[in-house]
């Protein structure tokens, strides 16, 4: 079949940035180095794309051959017994806990949504609510396949200095064009999950490390609106794996239900939001969760879906359209432990003073990996979605950079499928030498610098 593309208006997933591109959606090896030698014949430069989930420009590029994964997406082994599964790089994350749950096993790392092809989630090293457990997911991988750009193939092994290279290297060092993942055995489709509310910063953090010792998962909702004592409010969820009847394997139990309480239909949902989404009624609504929190299962635990606990971002179909016209960034900064409290307490206030609240905060835990682009720590994270207007656009990007000068005078790290405002100098600060020595590995799987990305311009990741 001949492989053919069209023109296409991409944008990233937070709606703030766009580009028209070639999108070409290869089926083979053979695809990717025809798209190889045409791009030397043109003269552009090849976007690797996933399935364009990266918040922020990673995945666009003007007038390039961009490279959508969709159709590479076959499962081209699974063991039972072992647990390791083989697929190609189009198989998102939703279509591997589909194959093997049956089976008793789930991703041994999973993001917020279940879209991500599974090529993307290892070009940026993804986390998940476990991530102080389980790390990212270039630490569960037996090996993945990469595709310089002469065309050839190569398999690399933790144990090979360039696997540093590639896992989270943001698809600019090579083609990933498949990968053996380890599952994570389950004894049910359910989670034991936990909540509590907490009144501030202090026992925000009290909480998390009560919690880090034995839970399998664990996050925070923060208010980011609560000023003075109750500063640093908001409600934490707990999860330990559940006992459970091989039923809740099946992917009828887990999957998410269409209406909201059997009445209303989600997709509908995010015009309701996008009526709220302004800054008056996202603090009423930030002060009701918290006040409904401390009294509507707070100190409870009840059981919960993987797929529920897992993937709330698709919870609401097309929630993001509620910050059109202008869109929104996740601002996501990764702390050091002994730090963390003081940076993500003053990031608050900044945006307060400034008067640009973010809408939503997510704390999470994390612990160090060995990859030459990393953002894990000994620490913590904090997320942050700011909307995006006319007006706000410019002040929200130097507030950003603000910020980044608390997490770097910390020593802290940042995390390229969120970013949209990382500049060269902080990139420079947050990656030290790793940075060179990731070069050179890009050197050698590109000489030609044929793989582009408007992120990797932007932030100066790739060499003028």
């Amino acid at each position: 079949m001949k492989l053919e593309g069209r023109l296409a208006r991409l944008c990233g997933y937070g709606m703030t940035a766009a580009a028209d591109a070639h999108l070409f959606q290869p089926t083979c090896e053979d695809d990717f180095r025809a798209l190889l030698r045409l791009a030397r014949l043109t003269s552009r430069k090849v976007l690797l794309r996933g399935a364009g989930r990266s918040y922020g420009d990673a995945a666009i590029l003007p007038e390039a051959i961009a490279v959508g994964l969709e159709r590479l997406n076959r499962v081209l082994s699974w063991d039972p017994t072992t647990g390791l599964l083989v697929a190609e790089a189009g198989v998102t994350i939703g279509d591997l806990w589909r194959y093997t749950l049956q089976d008793g096993w789930w991703p041994p790392v999973v993001s917020g949504t279940m879209f991500p092809t599974l090529g993307g989630a290892i070009a940026m090293n993804i986390h998940g609510k476990n991530a102080f457990r389980a790390g990212t997911i270039g630490e569960h991988l037996e090996w993945l396949d990469v595709m310089d750009s002469s065309g050839a193939v190569h398999r690399l092994t933790p144990d090979s200095a360039a696997f540093r290279a590639v896992v989270g290297g943001a698809g600019l060092t090579g083609i990933i064009v498949r990968a053996a993942l380890r599952m994570k055995r389950v004894p049910s489709g359910d989670l034991r999950v936990y909540a509590q509310a907490v009144d501030s910063w202090d026992q925000q953090f009290e909480v998390f490390e009560r919690f880090a010792g034995d839970a399998d998962y664990l996050v925070s909702w923060v208010d980011c609106f609560a000023r003075g004592k109750s500063a640093g409010r908001g409600l934490i969820h707990a999860a330990w794996y559940a006992e459970g009847s091989p039923a809740t394997l099946r992917a009828e139990h887990q999957d998410l239900p269409d209406t909201i309480l059997g009445l209303v239909p989600k997709s509908v949902v995010w015009r309701v939001l996008k009526l709220l989404n302004r800054r008056a009624a996202m603090r009423l609504l930030n002060a009701t969760k918290y006040r409904l929190g401390t009294v509507i299962g707070n100190g409870k635990t009840e059981h919960q879906s993987l797929v529920a606990f897992s993937f709330l971002l698709d919870y609401v179909p097309n929630w993001r359209w509620a910050y059109l016209p202008g869109g929104f960034i996740q601002y996501q900064s990764f702390v050091p432990k002994e730090t963390a409290r003081w940076v993500f307490e003053n990031q608050i206030a900044l945006q307060q003073e400034r008067r640009l609240e973010s809408f939503l905060g997510v704390l999470k835990r994390h612990r160090p990996d060995p990859f030459l682009i990393s953002h894990g720590v000994d620490g913590f994270s904090l997320a942050l979605d700011f909307k995006v207007t006319p007006s706000n656009r410019e002040r929200l990007w130097e507030l950003a950079h603000e910020m980044n000068e608390l997490v770097l005078e910390a020593g802290g790290r940042f995390y390229l499928a969120k970013d949209s405002t990382l500049r060269p100098e902080d990139l420079r600060r947050w990656l030290g030498p790793n940075l060179e020595e990731w070069r050179g590995w890009r050197r050698r799987f590109d000489p030609d610098g044929l793989l582009v990305s408007s992120l990797g311009l932007r932030t100066g990741l790739i060499e003028p």
